[in-house]
């Protein structure tokens, strides 16, 4: 499905976000599924049947039927479903499908998605199928992700996530500055050992080359766009030293700054 475009997509009149009924029951019908059917789970507990095989569902349970799947479905009358479901098909071959059942922790983004398609029908909105389409897009692709890329480090707390966040936006925003690590942690309201260990769990690098590499970000976009030469954009960004500029920008780049210019 990452291989078809967006335009691709049939989208079905069939979708909604609902609240399942006490007595509610999805029964498996003589005939199996016609198109494809993104099915997820905002809260409540259940049990989803997919070919023959059970899987009890909870907050985050997204399954992705796909044509010719037999399904059925019951939940817990005390705690009831609060589902999405979208059926779609796509009209080009496809290779590359999400799997059929996985349950997502990180839900933000996901759900967003989903909120935004179904009010895309809700409200007679310019353009409203084409932008639907893209949503689509972006939830398979999103499924993909979750299927293909590996596990993530085990997240920090929200708070903390939020902190470290700020603080790498901060350094992004002021890359001509000089940071010490102990302002930052403070920042962060952290100590500098334990800011500099999640820093690099949470951002992907350590606290100092993530300094650099903004830096050197900054530098090349001011060589390509603001017209100012080497000299100018090595003052601008705090280097002494227009040679250790030049060498650490070719460190990262590959190329001198003057090449760049």
């Amino acid at each position: 499905m990452l291989d078809a475009s967006p335009e691709a997509y049939e989208l079905k009149l069939y979708l909604a976000k609902i609240v399942c009924e006490p007595g509610w029951r999805w029964q498996q019908r003589e005939q199996p599924l016609a198109n494809y059917d993104l099915f997820y789970v905002w809260s409540g507990e259940g049990e989803v049947v997919l070919n023959g095989k059970p899987f009890p569902v909870e907050k985050g349970s997204c399954f992705l039927f796909r044509p010719g799947d037999r399904t059925s479905a019951t939940h817990n009358p005390q705690k009831p479903l609060v589902l999405t479901y979208i059926h779609f098909d796509v009209n080009v071959p496809v290779t590359l499908i999400p799997k059929p059942y996985r349950i997502l922790e990180d839900t933000f983004e996901f759900e967003h998605l989903l909120a935004r398609y179904v009010r895309l029908f809700l409200v007679k909105t310019f353009a409203a199928e084409e932008e639907a389409r893209l949503v689509l897009k972006q939830l398979i692709i999103h499924l993909l992700r979750h299927d293909l890329e590996e596990p993530a480090p085990r997240k920090a707390s929200n708070q903390l996530t939020e902190s470290l966040h700020e603080v790498a936006n901060y350094i992004r925003q002021h890359p001509g500055e000089t940071h010490r690590v102990d302002d930052l942690a403070a920042r962060a309201g952290l100590s500098p050992r334990y800011f500099s260990v999640k820093f690099k769990e949470l951002i992907g690098s350590s606290v100092q080359t993530y300094m650099i590499k903004t830096r050197i970000e900054r530098a090349q976009h001011l060589l390509l766009h603001a017209g100012m030469n080497v000299t100018e954009v090595a003052d601008a960004l705090g280097y002494r030293d227009i040679f250790f500029f030049s060498r650490q920008f070719k460190q990262y780049t590959g190329k001198s700054p003057s090449e760049i210019r």
